[in-house]
């Protein structure tokens, strides 16, 4: 699957999610098909998110560190790659420098 470069015929909600005091910042866009995917950046640090529904992260620029819930191993991702989250989980992700650049697909 190649990661995206842009998304043709979109709503892009104008509010941002805005999460650990500006360090992590997304939009939301609403696809032709009604599917949702939000498009975000995260300064460097540690945070821990929960999930919802399934989600894949796709890294467009930068790099990460990412623990899934109950595991006790940390992968790492860089520009091009992705991660899977279980729906009804969570994962630590760390950003040690730079600003990564993600688009996130629910599904």
């Amino acid at each position: 699957m190649a990661i995206p470069e842009k998304f043709e015929n979109v709503t892009v909600r104008c509010k941002a999610n805005v999460y650990f005091d500006g360090k992590v910042v997304s939009h939301a866009i609403v696809l032709p098909d009604g599917s949702e995917k939000t498009i975000g950046l995260i300064y460097p640090g540690d945070y821990h998110f929960n999930t919802n529904a399934p989600e894949r992260m796709e890294v467009i620029a930068g790099a990460c560190r990412v623990q899934l819930a109950g595991s006790s191993e940390q992968q790492c991702y860089g520009a091009g790659t992705y991660f899977d989250v279980p729906g009804k989980s969570g994962f630590d992700i760390t950003v040690e420098d730079g600003i990564m650049e993600y688009v996130c697909s629910y599904r």
